[in-house]
């Protein structure tokens, strides 16, 4: 019953190698997905956001106003550690909650925890295995330009406001480099999940 920690920079394929240990059978476990759902209307969540930023973090359909709320922190590492503060212990609980979920459904289940924030949040978890995804700056600039929109000079600011690459990959059990064709990622994800089971 192993748990996987998978992270890695914006851009770095970390979704495409989730993707993959799913189609494997893990049970993917979403980091982003459970921040979206911790803040939800009526969470307690949101009404601490409302009340430490103000009723405009709300947009008209009574939904957390993420970019409203990205702008108010961004770039304002106070205010971002006030966030994080609030966020970061109900997406703990309940990814745990999830976690516990999926081994009483499947005592052998490979769980995996997609989570970008690992460095900065959670890495001392008892995780079995912290798998990176890596690809180089100039690799990532170019998906964020080519694949999601961004100007370079938005690009480059989404890579800077995350901790440096040698800071994850210093953390990781297992590198896979998703700088080559997706292929070459899937080999390396393949090779990994018989890791996984073949204990």
């Amino acid at each position: 019953m192993p748990l996987i920690a998978l992270t890695g920079g914006i851009a770095s394929g970390k979704s495409t190698i989730a993707g993959r240990l799913a189609q494997h059978g893990a049970v993917v476990v979403d980091a982003d997905r459970i921040v979206r759902d911790v803040q939800t209307p009526g969470s307690p969540v949101l009404h601490r956001i409302v009340e430490e930023f103000g009723e405009g973090m709300i947009d008209a359909a009574g939904e957390l106003d993420r970019p409203a709320l990205g702008a108010r922190v961004f770039g304002d590492p106070e205010a971002l550690a006030r966030l994080n503060a609030l966020v970061h212990p109900a997406v703990r609980a309940e990814s745990q909650r999830r976690f516990e979920d999926a081994f009483a459904a499947d005592p052998a289940a490979v769980v995996v925890y997609d989570v970008p924030l690992l460095v900065e949040a959670r890495v001392d978890d008892p995780w079995d295995l912290i798998v990176v995804a890596h690809a180089p700056t100039d690799v990532r600039l170019r998906r964020l330009v080519d694949l999601r929109g961004m100007t370079a000079e938005a690009a480059q600011d989404r890579i800077d406001a995350q901790v440096p690459d040698d800071q994850r990959l210093a953390i990781a059990d297992v590198v896979i480099d998703t700088a080559g064709t997706p292929a070459e990622t899937d080999a390396q994800v393949d090779a990994l999940w018989r890791r996984l089971t073949s204990a």
